[in-house]
């Protein structure tokens, strides 16, 4: 398996991982990825097997503390020089679930924002899989009062260096 930051031309295959790994309500569209792209490709790591991308981690830099709504559909709110590594999608197509293709792409996005002196990383999750994310070292802040992204509840979680 290969690991890489994304370019334009991967925008397709981003896409459509992301509409197999989750609802409509939750999943990014191709525009948004698109913007995403344009602002932020060197935070997105993505994982091949040979020239098929199974697997993804995605989001921007900022210096807010939580994550928002507000910043799915804004890619321009990413700041270079930010504190704060979002952790926006953590994406595996169904057939690789479960080899731990995932976690090799978080201990990525983590030791990528640890080289660029970030204070850390937040993503929000559902209940269950708090403690998936708890094994890399986020810990639960509770439910987001700030994100509701596709009509759910979701929990906060935060991993600081």
């Amino acid at each position: 398996m290969k690991i890489r930051t994304a370019t334009i031309e991967d925008l397709d295959a981003i896409a459509a991982v992301e509409a197999e790994c989750f609802p409509a309500a939750e999943a990014a569209s191709k525009e948004e990825f698109e913007d995403r792209l344009a602002y932020y490709a060197d935070h997105f790591w993505l994982m091949f097997d040979e020239d098929k991308l199974i697997a993804f981690v995605d989001g921007f830099v900022t210096n807010e503390p939580d994550l928002t709504d507000e910043m799915y559909a804004k890619a321009d709110m990413h700041d270079a020089s930010g504190r704060w590594q979002m952790i926006f999608g953590v994406n595996t197509l169904p057939d690789y679930r479960k080899h731990g293709y995932a976690g090799e792409l978080i201990r990525k996005a983590i030791d990528t924002a640890r080289e660029q002196n970030r204070a850390g990383l937040v993503l929000t999750c559902k209940d269950e899989l708090v403690s998936y994310y708890a094994k890399f070292g986020f810990m639960n802040e509770g439910r987001s009062d700030k994100s509701q992204h596709g009509g759910v509840a979701w929990n906060q979680m935060r991993l600081t260096f």
